[in-house]
């Protein structure tokens, strides 16, 4: 699920509250389930991964990671990124552009507070997106992590990430490729709306 806290009032933040709201009636499986695409200026390479999307405070959607992986370098090579939602259970996709940053310590400490003490020791324990010999390795590190303490503080290494889009675009799915392409773009100091052919 995601939380949502004093959500904007602007037109494209309401309706995508709306269609949450319809996809969690619908019983929509991993409804937070974002995928991230992000930029490698050194490689030249665009990547993406699934993340849980958290909250939405105000405009600010907020995920989580660790700050050596490999997405955490592209998102300092390079901090546009592109955002891509879909609920199949409403045949909806959303997607979004943003700037992305790291979010501020207070979020990242409040919520690694909240999170299962599992979920932490394995994000103290990886080194996220590195070579291994063999997964008993991973869990090796995860048991000897779990057992040294179980009040484990969150690592500087692991925390927020923030963007607030300046693009949406809702898809909603129709009856012979009759989709609707819904466009809500940010552009000096005011959303500008229009649809999209099919």
């Amino acid at each position: 699920m995601i939380k949502f806290k004093n959500l904007s009032n602007d037109q494209p933040y309401q309706i995508f509250h709306n269609y949450y709201l319809k996809a969690s009636k619908k019983n929509q499986d991993s409804i937070e389930a974002i995928s991230i695409s992000s930029y490698d200026k050194s490689t030249n390479q665009v990547d993406s991964r699934y993340v849980n999307l958290k909250y939405i405070f105000n405009n600010e959607w907020v995920f989580f990671s660790n700050y050596n992986s490999s997405k955490a370098y592209q998102f300092a090579s390079h901090n546009q990124i592109s955002a891509l939602l879909y609920w199949n259970k409403i045949n909806l996709q959303i997607r979004l552009k943003a700037e992305i940053y790291i979010t501020s310590k207070d979020i990242s400490d409040n919520h690694f507070k909240e999170r299962d003490i599992k979920k932490n020791a394995i994000s103290i324990s990886s080194n996220q997106s590195k070579r291994i010999n063999s997964f008993t390795e991973i869990e090796d590190n995860y048991e000897k992590q779990l057992s040294m303490n179980n009040n484990l503080d969150r690592p500087n290494y692991w925390g927020g990430y923030s963007f607030v889009p300046y693009y949406f675009e809702f898809w909603e799915g129709g009856e012979y490729r009759l989709n609707k392409r819904n466009v809500f773009k940010f552009n000096e100091g005011a959303w500008e709306q229009y649809y999209l052919q099919p």
